[in-house]
């Protein structure tokens, strides 16, 4: 037959659609895979080759299982909220929903054009009220939850014990401890601002550079009210839970560094003039001896009353340039280091002596108690500080590993220390405290003891981790299920979900923080039945919201009475298979896990993880050109001659380069084209076949030519009947046809797509020497052919006389006897005296045989040293030495 993709296609699409051959049933007496893709956001761009090249991998591993007999589970739906709709909203005046709904169209046509299995009963998107009511309905027990550190687990806010001392204040005390345990929580925050996008940010949504990573402007500080979740209480066990997930060791590495876990101690500082305490955590508390000056955070709480008047001015400007800089120009990447000091003293609790506090935007409020003690002698960055301004450095940890150039600036406080050491000026016999001459674990061991028996302090657990900032100033996101009363009280809207988003005509946010909402009026003010007047809150979920719990909506999604029916939820987490980008290895995977654990310590969810093995595949880059000084070229101004490149306008002579796809350059592939030309199948089978799924791979029509040749070959050998034929195989076929179903398979269970197309194309090379095949072969051939190329496979398995569709047809079974090549067992024998056995491949060429005959041990005892008379070697019968 002619491989007439445009027509084979599309007729097996709409049969797939009419008879919802990929609908899953509910049957539990079956085993279950649950396979999951990083559900996308719908751009008004479209998709573009990179996109299918996951959903591509996770559609072969389902139509494999189906075949093997699981019951399998494969959604899509739409990550729909977010800011790009809402400009487009606010340069246009079209409602979000009217473009997000356009988007998700093309979307789902571009989609189903590929051929893949989804069950699109089970579509989703964030945007939905009938979705984000559950939404809403999860931050309700957010808020209704707060984390008992005793049984180390969320409980029901209803069962938090409340101490008499504040039971005896009165309502206002206890409602004011009931909030300070909420997981979520309302409260001023020092937040990240983006004047681009007129939003707060997350920290995990702020880049290295201080750019927002939604746009790419900078942030600034801000202060406001906001919504935030208290994920640190879940650290301990987000970072214990990775143990035992089968994911990437650098996905888990980036959580474990973002949840930043390290040991050491908190320890209180007494402040000249003032009654407060401030409080530091080191990592090594044994090195307080040699701490000889204070640095706090420019936004730690207490710096108001720690400056002395005459350095107000001086502090003022310090800490709005601060306010302009990012976590990392602030530590990794500041040349120099600026500060002012605050006019006061802290007392140094181990030698009694006062030093003095500065203000210094190296340290962090984000990460311990932001303030530091230093230690400049044995820190790089406090080293580079006390250089500048003229602070003391004693040296602590007598560095006897170094030379003795080094060892002697060190001593003498010139130079900087930063390995291990022996303990040095570390004694204070008034207090009792001698550390000279122990070795660093004893050295902390003896310090927090001292610190603990004195009351000033004592060791901590840290983490980096901070409290999720939840909340964004934007219209298009889930509205909050909030009312704030006149008199300050806060309650949720929880028998009445969802709160739907008002109609508007304009989508600005206001410039000084407030969301679109705030100008809803009608919306925006209610009136209890008391006459009580309330404000709803005008924030609005960030985007991280509907994709943090989208997995658990898919087991259920047209369910309007629960969230999901208990058993089904039961019957298919976790997860089994989750495929995306390793770009939201902190962000969503973090905030579904944390989500997760919450939901179940609340009983509401069967499993303590939500994904068991995570796959990231690699990005499909395109060819772009640069010119000799590195400024690049769109490819349509660009023309090839004899393998080089030049610039249409110009003449110049191009390079080029592998890039990012983008619509600047030009470099940008549609799936849609690719499909027009050359087909669903073909695009499929050259997006697995260009490589390892996980590797970063360039995007070469070449190489869809290929594969679409192999698939014209296939259609035309495997769909000519006088090709099949009712007769046996010949051995060689059918060992290479088990070969191939035993690799494939595999290979698919593996996700090394790439070696089983290639071991497709092998067998489809042999059969078409021989110029027949038997009729079973063909239908095996179809099989493993359909979850690579499903369009082609069921257009054969039809040819062959099948009624049913082969997505459910069994995967063919493998005869083991055929993996292994035929041996034969040669007796060997000396002089005419079998003396042992060895085995041999059929074939095997004499010479070789002679050679192993000569090298075992037998054969050496018998000959003892001397060469035999002559080996005779009988194919498949006997070895004979004679000596």
């Amino acid at each position: 037959m002619e491989y007439n993709f445009s027509e084979i296609e599309p007729k097996w699409q709409q049969y797939w659609e009419e008879h919802q051959t990929f609908k899953t049933n509910n049957d539990f007496s079956k085993p279950k895979y649950y396979v999951l893709d990083m559900f996308p956001y719908p751009s008004g761009a479209g998709l573009h080759v990179g996109h299918p090249e996951g959903y591509t991998a996770t559609d072969i591993i389902c139509r494999y299982k189906r075949m093997k007999g699981f019951n399998v589970l494969h959604p899509m739906g739409w990550d729909a909220f977010g800011l790009p709709a809402e400009q487009y909203a606010i340069q246009t005046g079209t409602h979000p929903a009217v473009t997000t709904n356009k988007n998700c169209d093309n979307f789902r046509r571009q989609i189903k054009s590929l051929g893949l299995s989804y069950d699109w009963d089970r579509e989703i998107n964030t945007t939905d009220p009938k979705y984000f009511r559950w939404t809403q309905w999860i931050f309700t027990k957010l808020y209704n939850c707060w984390f008992d550190p005793e049984a180390g687990k969320g409980r029901p806010i209803s069962e938090l014990p409340i101490p008499a001392d504040i039971q005896a204040q009165g309502q206002a005390a206890i409602n004011k401890y009931i909030g300070e345990k909420r997981l979520a929580y309302y409260d001023n925050a020092q937040v990240w601002w983006c004047q681009s996008c007129k939003t707060v940010c997350a920290n995990e949504e702020v880049l290295t550079d201080g750019s927002h990573e939604k746009c790419g402007h900078q942030v600034t500080r801000k202060n406001l009210k906001q919504w935030l979740l208290r994920i640190p209480h879940y650290a301990e066990r987000l970072l214990e839970g990775l143990d035992d997930l089968d994911w990437p060791e650098g996905v888990k590495d980036m959580q474990k560094n973002w949840i930043g876990k390290s040991t050491g101690a908190e320890v209180d500082f007494a402040i000249e003039g003032l009654d407060e305490k401030l409080r530091v955590y080191t990592t090594r508390p044994d090195t307080l001896f040699g701490a000889t000056y204070m640095v706090v955070s420019p936004e730690h709480p207490i710096l108001e009353k720690l400056v002395t008047p005459e350095n107000q001015e001086q502090f003022k400007q310090y800490i709005q340039a601060a306010s302009l800089k990012s976590d990392l120009d602030r530590t990794e990447l500041a040349k120099e280091k600026t500060g002012v000091f605050t006019g006061r003293n802290a007392i140094n609790p181990i030698t009694g002596q006062p030093i003095p506090i500065w203000v210094a935007d190296y340290v962090l409020m984000g990460y311990g108690t932001g303030a530091i003690m230093a230690v400049p002698a044995h820190d790089t960055r406090d080293f580079e500080f006390a250089q500048k301004f003229n602070i003391p450095v004693i040296c602590i940890l007598d560095p006897k590993s170094a030379d003795e150039e080094t060892r002697a600036k060190v001593l003498a406080g010139e130079a900087c220390w930063t390995e291990d050491g022996a303990y040095i000026n570390s004694a204070n016999p008034s207090i009792g405290l001698d550390l000279n001459g122990l070795n660093k674990k004893q050295g902390i061991e003896k310090v927090v003891a001292w610190l603990g028996e004195k009351g000033i302090g004592k060791a901590t657990i840290n983490f980096r981790l901070r409290d999720w900032l939840f909340s964004r100033q934007r219209y298009w996101g889930e509205p909050f299920p909030v009312i704030h009363w006149e008199d300050g009280e806060v309650t949720l809207v929880e028998d009445n979900l969802p709160v739907e988003l008002p109609a508007m005509e304009k989508y600005e946010p206001g410039e000084g923080g407030e969301s679109p909402l705030a100008n809803a009026t009608d919306w925006l003010y209610v009136t209890d039945k008391n006459g009580r007047k309330g404000r709803r809150e005008t924030n609005t979920m960030p985007q991280w919201a509907g994709s943090c719990w989208y997995y658990l909506r898919y087991i259920d999604p047209k369910n309007d009475e629960s969230i999901f029916d208990k058993k089904l939820e039961n019957y298919w987490m976790p997860v089994d298979l989750y495929v995306g980008g390793a770009e939201h290895a902190v962000l969503h995977l973090l905030y579904s896990r944390f989500w997760h654990k919450v939901l179940f310590d609340l009983g509401i969810v069967s499993t303590s993880e939500p994904f068991q093995k995570l796959f990231n595949q690699g990005m499909i880059l395109a060819f772009a050109y640069q010119t000799a000084t590195g400024a690049k070229v769109a490819s349509d101004l660009v023309e090839e001659k004899d393998g080089k490149y030049f610039h249409t306008e110009t003449g110049e002579e191009l390079s080029q380069i592998v890039a990012k796809m983008s619509k600047s350059l030009k470099n940008v592939v549609n799936p849609d084209d690719v499909v027009a030309k050359f087909g669903a199948d073909s695009l499929r089978l050259y997006e697995m076949f260009m490589g390892p799924l996980d590797d970063t791979k360039p995007w070469a029509e070449n190489g869809v030519k290929g594969v679409f040749g192999f698939l014209n070959r296939a259609a035309r050998f495997f769909g000519t009947p006088e090709n099949i034929v009712d007769e046996a195989d010949d051995k060689e076929t059918l060992k290479l046809l088990h070969q191939t179903i035993s690799k494939v398979a595999f290979d698919i269970e593996n996700m090394k797509f790439n070696t089983g197309i290639s071991a497709l194309m092998i067998f489809n090379n042999l059969v078409m020497k021989k110029g027949k095949v038997s009729r079973q072969t063909a239908e095996a051939f179809a099989k493993i052919l359909s979850p690579y190329a499903p369009h082609l496979a069921e257009e054969l398995w039809q040819m062959y006389g099948n009624t049913e569709t082969l997505a459910y047809a069994p995967w063919p079974e493998v005869d083991q006897a055929m993996l292994t090549e035929d041996v034969f067992e040669y007796p060997i024998s000396f002089n005419g005296k079998v003396r042992f056995k060895l085995e041999f491949a059929v074939g095997t060429p004499n010479a070789e045989i002679e050679d192993a005959v000569l090298a075992h041990e037998t054969s050496i005892k018998w000959l003892e040293g001397k060469m035999p008379k002559k080996i005779i070697v009988v194919p498949n019968k006997i070895v004979n030495v004679v000596i």
